[in-house]
């Protein structure tokens, strides 16, 4: 019986066409399972066809595309194996591998793995109280020896449901098309004893639906008709998190960067955390979604960079701007012009009563690392400065007490690549302080009014710039303060709002060309211009 594969698969090629996907097995009979598929091909033509003695070929804007993703079914996964030879050679020539060296050296070594899937027991111990996983002490011995469990996961997907969690995590830190894993009874929980690699050839009979499933689910993203495989040059892909209250970007402006990335030859697609595991398969990722450093989009900016994509907002971006006592003492420690302020520590609770006898109210508490005015109080006076203090340490070792600016807007600067994208002004919510106010049942916010930049007063735009300038060359929305001759920068946000109607007012879809064109600039020098 044939299983259903590839419904989306490219139709065979013809002439100069070549396949952006390559699914490399040890024999083409090992695939004989499976509907035939033009993508197929042996490891043994692969390496001949990476080898190959032929003329390096400019790749010019219509010029045919080489294949970029590269599945390797192979056995052979060991050090320079043939299945490991298939990986190295396809990375070498600017190919995505999966699995890649890097996860294959991992799953040679144990010590490697126990790093990598640091913090798998406790998912086990969850697992195993909500009966995912059968109890240890139920499991018969074998042969005198301790209990165990054999997994498959193809492409992190086990045939249990209950599993899906186990699955996706082991995916996201060893992505590997098969995986074979133990786990093992210790007392009343299980461990990871192995996990291992996987060909194609060893996949039993009863396995094969399961995995035609997976691989078309996986693929999905890579198959291109010859007329989009012409069209599209580029896989960008969108992190963004549909249940998430106050999103940087509203869908309307989502719809635009899609459409404005394909006019320029780039695929846009949306994806979420679910979708880490897939990262390999971009170019280059653009976050979309409020980040945090104790957080999936840190993570996830890590992993992309890691797997070669071009980032916005990079993980050093993440790490520099979203915690707010970072930022303070990296503006301080630079002179340039922010709020009056002091870091206080868990340790001085204590003494706060005292020492806010002396302070001038009101003031501000931050936490490190709020967002949309979350995180931020207002102080009035030394019993207001003790209760919050305590209430916010349980979150915080570090807290941030600045002096009170009130204006009645903030100014919000944004910068991408260096250079000024746009000028907006954020009004109070009416009756508060902040721009957002989360009193209520339900979260209110200021007007606005987004400006052309050269309206902005200079002042204002050379001090973004050069606080971009401390961050890196990503994309950021500079919050400031005007105080007559004053000018403050309050934060660099990595992630700044850009908001069909609001941000993009002066410029309209141009903003999002602009975002789009630095990627495609950036894709573009990462991708070897020769082939060879």
């Amino acid at each position: 019986m044939m299983r259903a594969f590839g419904t989306a698969s490219v139709p065979a090629l013809r002439g100069s066409e070549m396949s952006r996907l390559r699914i490399v097995v040890d024999r083409v009979s090992d695939w004989r399972a499976f509907y035939p598929s033009d993508d197929v091909i042996s490891a043994h033509d692969f390496l001949s066809e990476l080898s190959s003695d032929a003329p390096a070929v400019a790749l010019g804007d219509d010029a045919p595309q080489p294949a970029t993703h590269v599945i390797n079914l192979c056995g052979g996964l060991d050090y320079l194996g043939i299945g490991y030879y298939v990986s190295l050679l396809a990375q070498a020539r600017g190919q995505k591998a999966l699995p890649t060296v890097e996860t294959l050296n991992q799953l040679s070594r144990k010590s490697l793995i126990d790093m990598e899937l640091g913090g798998i027991r406790v998912l086990l111990e969850e697992l195993t109280r909500k009966g995912a996983l059968p109890a240890p002490a139920s499991q018969p011995l074998i042969e005198g020896k301790r209990a165990r469990l054999d997994l498959l996961l193809t492409f992190g997907e086990s045939d249990d449901p209950a599993l899906s969690r186990l699955g996706r995590k082991l995916f996201e830190r060893l992505p590997c098309p098969l995986l074979e894993v133990r786990l093992e009874a210790r007392g009343d929980t299980w461990i990871l004893k192995r996990v291992r690699p996987q060909s194609l050839s060893h996949l039993a009979e009863c396995d094969e639906d399961r995995f035609a499933q997976a691989i078309n689910r996986h693929s999905r993203k890579v198959w291109r008709t010859p007329k989009a495989r012409h069209h599209y040059r580029f896989d960008l892909a969108m992190l963004v998190d549909p249940e998430e209250e106050l999103p940087p970007s509203n869908r309307t402006a989502l719809k635009h960067f899609i459409r404005e990335g394909r006019r320029l030859g780039i695929d846009v697609s949306l994806i979420t955390r679910r979708d880490e595991g897939r990262l390999a398969e971009f170019d280059g990722l653009f976050i979309r979604e409020t980040t945090s450093l104790d957080h999936h989009t840190y993570r996830m900016a890590k992993r992309a960079e890691y797997e070669g994509l071009v980032v916005m907002d990079d993980s050093q971006s993440i790490l520099r701007c979203t915690n707010k006592v970072f930022l303070h003492e990296l503006l301080k420690a630079r002179g340039l012009s922010a709020p009056q302020g002091r870091l206080i520590h868990r340790g001085e609770l204590r003494q706060l009563a005292e020492r806010g006898q002396h302070m001038r109210y009101p003031l501000v508490m931050k936490v490190p690392d709020g967002a949309f005015s979350r995180g931020i109080v207002k102080i009035d006076g030394p019993e207001a400065l003790v209760r919050e203090a305590e209430r916010l340490f349980h979150d915080s070792a570090l807290l941030l007490l600045q002096e009170w600016l009130p204006t009645e807007f903030d100014w919000r600067i944004g910068v991408l690549d260096g250079k000024v994208l746009f000028a907006s002004r954020y009004y109070m919510a009416r009756g508060h302080w902040q721009i957002y106010d989360h009193s209520g049942a339900r979260t209110r916010s200021g007007g606005f009014a987004t400006i052309d930049p050269s309206e902005a007063p200079l002042a204002i735009i050379k001090a973004a710039l050069k606080a971009t300038r401390l961050i890196g060359d990503g994309l950021y929305g500079v919050d400031l303060k005007q105080l007559e001759d004053r000018v403050v920068v309050i934060e660099v946000n990595d992630n700044p709002n850009l908001d069909a109607g609001v941000e993009d007012v002066v410029l309209g879809r141009e903003l999002y060309r602009r975002v789009m064109e630095v990627f495609l600039e950036r894709m573009q020098a990462r991708r070897q211009p020769v082939l060879g």
